[in-house]
C-alpha cells in the first residue's frame, strides 16, 4: 500500500502530468470498495453511471438518475480519505440547458460530496464546463467513445478510427482544455490517437481503451476484479476472478447451514459470557458480603 499524506486535489494531478507520473483511477459505489481502493492508494475514485449497469443490472446508463448518482457518491465519500472523488454527470442532467448542468453540477458537490464532476461530451459542453470552473466545480471531461450517445454511435464501438472522427477528437480535447477542464477521459480510440491528444493538451489524459500513452487509467473496480464473467472486453486486463472465488465462498456457507456446521460452538453464544452484566454483579455481591472496601467489577490487567 501506498503513503497516503494528503488528499489528491486538481493541481496535484496536474503536476503528476508535468512530472510524467501516471495516474491511477477506479470505480466505485459504495462506501466498503472506496475504502478498500482508497487505501490501496489510488489517485482518482469515479462514482461512474456505470453503476446503473454493474450495479442495476441494467443494459446501458442511461436509466440512471441524478438521486442515485447523489446516493452513490455520499456512499463513495464516506469512504474515501486519500482520492480525489469524481461524480458523473448522469444522462439528461446537463444535456437540456445550461441552467440544469450548472444546477445538477451543484447538487452533486453539495448533497453527493464529490471534488469534481465528469461530464460526457465535448465542444459542444465547452460552455457549461467554463461555467462550472467559474464557479469552483472541477470538471473531467469525457471524449471519444461516450457510453450516453451509444444510440448515436451505433453501439459500444471504437471512435477516432476515420480521418472525420479523429479531428472532431482533437477538437473536442482542446475546446475542454480552453474551457477549463483539469483533466479528459479518453474511451475507446486508437492508441495513437490518444498519444496524440495527450501530447497536445496540458490537462492530464485519462485512458479507457485508448492505450498506454494517455497520463493515467481508469477501470471499472467490478472488471478488473473479474466478477462478471460474461464480460470480456479487449480493453480490460482481469488483475483476479473474484466470480469464482465468491462463488466457492457461498456455496460453502450454504452447505454448512444445510449440515448444521454452521453456526458452531465457536461462532455462538453461551449463556455467560466472561464479565458480562449478571456476573459483576454476582462478583459485587460476594465482595459486599465479605466486607471489602470496594469493588473490583473487571479483572486487572496483570502487566500493569
Amino acid at each position: 500500500m501506498s503513503s497516503q499524506v494528503s488528499k489528491i486535489t486538481v493541481p496535484i494531478l496536474q503536476k503528476m502530468k508535468l512530472e510524467q507520473r501516471k495516474i491511477a483511477m477506479l470505480t466505485a459505489y459504495d462506501a466498503t470498495f472506496a475504502r478498500l481502493i482508497d487505501q490501496a492508494g489510488v489517485d482518482i475514485i469515479l462514482v461512474g453511471d456505470s453503476a446503473g449497469m454493474v450495479v442495476q443490472g441494467l443494459d446501458d446508463t442511461l436509466p440512471v438518475t441524478m438521486d442515485e448518482m447523489i446516493y452513490h457518491c455520499r456512499s463513495v465519500v464516506r469512504g474515501t480519505e486519500h482520492a480525489q472523488v469524481v461524480g458523473d454527470m448522469p444522462f439528461m442532467s446537463y444535456q437540456a440547458s445550461l441552467e440544469d448542468g450548472i444546477r445538477n453540477a451543484g447538487r452533486l458537490v453539495k448533497e453527493g460530496g464529490v471534488h469534481a464532476v465528469k461530464l460526457e461530451g465535448g465542444a459542444e459542453h465547452a460552455e457549461l464546463t467554463a461555467r462550472l470552473c467559474r464557479i469552483g466545480i472541477p470538471v473531467m471531461g469525457h471524449i471519444g467513445l461516450t457510453p450516453q450517445s451509444l444510440h448515436q454511435l451505433g453501439g459500444f464501438k471504437v471512435q477516432g478510427r476515420s480521418a472525420d472522427s479523429k479531428k472532431k477528437i482533437l477538437d473536442d480535447a482542446r475546446a475542454l482544455e480552453e474551457a477549463g477542464a483539469y483533466s479528459i477521459v479518453l474511451e475507446g480510440i486508437p492508441a495513437s490517437l490518444a498519444r496524440e491528444v495527450t501530447a497536445q493538451v496540458k490537462c492530464p489524459t485519462i485512458g479507457i481503451g485508448a492505450g498506454p500513452a494517455c497520463d493515467g487509467q481508469v477501470l471499472v473496480v467490478y472488471d478488473l476484479l473479474g466478477m462478471n464473467e460474461t464480460f470480456r472486453p479487449k480493453f480490460v486486463k482481469r488483475y483476479d476472478n473474484l466470480a469464482v472465488r465468491i462463488r466457492t465462498a457461498v456455496e460453502s456457507y450454504v452447505n454448512e447451514v444445510r449440515q448444521s456446521e454452521f453456526p458452531d460452538e465457536d461462532h455462538s453464544f453461551s449463556e455467560e459470557a466472561p464479565y458480562s452484566t449478571a456476573k459483576r454483579s454476582a462478583v459485587a455481591n460476594d465482595v459486599e458480603a465479605s466486607g471489602a472496601a470496594c469493588i473490583p467489577l473487571r479483572p486487572r490487567d496483570p502487566k500493569r
